[in-house]
């Protein structure tokens, strides 16, 4: 009993707000573009009805997914119900508990740190579509968020490759490029950052204090989790997460790292020149865009790798989100068909959606388009795009499982007080009691 109320608990706290996830607008229906066809008849049905959020990002990618596979389908009709991500989870929990699932779409998009939890906790809810999709074709840490017990239940979709931007102008002026910041460990970014502070008065990072994303994103980096193979807490006797803990707390304590109390804080710091740089999901470059006087002067390049870790890499994930088709899909041939046309099989659907929605695919072969490989004025001609595609594809996987929130959580309190001066094998041990107590153990 414990134990499901711990669950029943878990779900209903979900964190609700992912980077390029999150939205607080109402329930509204937005449908494709009509075909110039007849509607399908009743016996031919061939409509489908998805919710997502985001108009300008999810549902702009669906409508013109839409286009891509009426143009073979032309009876085909997509239903788009925006509906926001905590609406959804809210949807997929109460269907859960209650066993009726009629009241779902035929398809739903779903926050990748979350997919794992909902089939865990609800697998009857979620469809196995194992066979639909060449999963080859993306990045297997991508791939690796909707995979339970060896089975598919996802369609990977937006890209949350993990990047760094840094300010090249602001780094001339200390004597770097961005270069010297590309393929390098932690311990060298700390050394070059201090320099830069020292000659510019420019931190290199801001993080909004209190939060957990980029532990997360150091800990991916290494293919490492919070969790063992079977869903355990692994996180005393960590070694990968107390090099993390660690690392960020001489990045804060050297000033090298300043830490802001919100989201808006810290957007303005990369769009006000505050600090240098910054390491983030790629979705951040939307935000970085948004200041048009610092065009030309901002490069993208891969994030450090942790020290004495024989399992780190210069590749991570923060954010993203995969396409779930439910048990209440009416026609399950259509939804698969749909999907493998389209968002795991055109390229010439993701290079429509990028110029507008900014749009990521982890789908590998788009990555060596023409659209992906244009320039970036923005950042410096490079051809951001390409590159950061190939980053998708380098990303270690890691476990989330269903407990996965309560545990970042837990450890983004154990960090405020490493940063404080507290013992890091003591923070960890409350960490690790603090999770177990919501696992009902």
């Amino acid at each position: 009993m414990k134990k499901t109320f711990a669950l029943i608990l878990a779900l209903a706290m979900m964190f609700t707000l992912v980077a390029c996830g999150g939205t607080t607008a109402s329930t509204a229906t937005s449908q494709a573009a009509p075909s110039t066809t007849a509607a399908p008849s009743a016996q031919t049905d061939q409509t489908l009805t998805v919710w997502c959020w985001d108009p300008a990002f999810n549902i702009y990618a669906m409508q013109e997914a839409a286009k891509v596979y009426q143009a073979e389908n032309p009876n085909f009709v997509l239903n788009v119900v925006e509906t926001p991500w905590q609406d959804i989870q809210t949807a997929l929990t109460t269907a859960g508990a209650s066993g009726d699932y009629s009241t779902l779409p035929d398809i739903f998009l779903c926050q990748d740190n979350a997919f794992q939890k909902n089939v865990i906790s609800f697998p009857d809810l979620f469809t196995d579509i194992s066979g639909a999709v060449d999963y080859s074709k993306f990045g297997a840490s991508k791939v690796a968020y909707s995979v339970v017990e060896g089975k598919n239940y996802g369609v990977p979709f937006d890209n949350g490759a993990v990047i760094s931007c840094v300010r090249t102008d602001i780094l001339e002026e200390a004597g770097y490029t961005v270069k010297d910041f590309t393929d390098i460990t932690w311990s060298k970014y700390i050394e070059q950052a201090k320099d830069v502070l020292a000659k510019t008065g420019k931190p290199m990072l801001s993080m909004q204090a209190g939060e957990s994303d980029l532990i997360m994103m150091m800990m991916q980096s290494a293919g490492e989790s919070l969790f063992d193979a079977n869903g355990e807490p692994a996180i005393v006797g960590n070694e990968t997460l107390k090099v993390v803990l660690e690392t960020y707390a001489e990045l804060v304590k050297s000033g090298v790292l300043t830490q802001v109390n919100d989201w808006d804080q810290y957007i303005g710091t990369l769009t006000d020149g505050a600090v240098a740089g910054t390491i983030n999901g790629c979705w951040i470059m939307a935000s970085i865009q948004t200041a048009e006087d610092q065009s030309g002067k901002w490069a993208v390049t891969n994030m450090p790798k942790l020290d004495g870790i024989s399992t780190a890499t210069n590749y991570s994930n923060n954010g993203g989100s995969s396409w779930a088709v439910s048990s209440n899909c009416k026609n399950l041939d259509l939804a698969k068909d749909f999907l493998s046309k389209t968002f795991a099989g055109s390229v010439k659907f993701y290079e429509t959606i990028l110029p507008s929605s900014g749009a990521l695919a982890t789908y590998l072969p788009a990555g060596e388009s023409s659209v992906y490989a244009e320039p970036s004025k923005f950042f410096g001609g490079d051809a951001v795009f390409s590159k950061i595609t190939e980053y998708a594809g380098k990303v270690p996987s890691n476990n989330t499982g269903v407990f996965y929130y309560e545990a970042r959580d837990a450890v983004a309190v154990a960090l405020t007080n490493v940063i404080a001066g507290a013992d890091v094998d003591s923070e960890l041990a409350n960490a690790e009691n603090t999770v177990k107590f919501a696992m009902g153990k």
